[in-house]
């Protein structure tokens, strides 16, 4: 039998495989590289446009931000007008409620009665005044208690003075207004 050395051909075989292994190695590496790149460059680009997207909305609530501030602004400015409608309407509606109030207090006043002051706090109305008697006081009071526009008068004070003579008094009266419910009952 001849001999045949068998040995250089799996050495070139070996060394083919060999090569095509290291062939596929690289190209997969390349494949695997070139993957890593593509899906790199594609969650970049999702990235910049999310992170314009954060931009373009933090733009728009800033502008929301200041048109609401602006809106406060304008809503406080509405209350304070609204604050000064009502303080004006009331004081319009007041005015005759105060004539009213003058004239009842001149009708209501019976001779011999003089006021040194009158003083109104809210409904509350102070009145300091002099009399020739004790009489006149009691029939101011009959005549306050009995007005369409006052209620409770209440004596605070009376103090026999020798300026006016012998029977001259000065007194402290308060009296309430009444409010507009029992001006529509009265």
């Amino acid at each position: 039998m001849a001999r045949i050395n068998l040995r250089p051909w799996r050495e070139e075989l070996r060394a083919k495989k060999q090569q095509q292994f290291l062939t596929s190695l690289m190209g997969f590496a390349l494949l695997g590289g070139l993957y890593i790149l593509v899906a790199n460059l594609v969650i970049s680009g999702w990235t910049e446009t999310q992170q314009a997207r954060n931009a373009y909305l933090e733009n728009e609530i800033s502008i929301l931000d200041r048109k609401i501030v602006e809106i406060q602004k304008l809503q406080e400015r509405k209350d304070e007008l609204i604050a000064r409608m009502k303080i004006i309407q009331s004081l319009q509606g007041n005015r005759p409620v105060i004539v009213h109030m003058f004239d009842e207090i001149v009708r209501t006043l019976p001779d011999g009665i003089f006021y040194e002051s009158l003083d109104r706090k809210g409904d509350l109305i102070s009145i300091k005044g002099r009399a020739e008697s004790n009489n006149r006081i009691s029939s101011l009071m009959r005549r306050l208690d009995g007005s369409e526009w006052f209620t409770e008068p209440n004596l605070t004070s009376v103090k026999a003075t020798s300026d006016e003579g012998s029977k001259a008094n000065s007194f402290d009266l308060t009296v309430k207004r009444r409010k507009a419910n029992e001006e529509q009952e009265g």
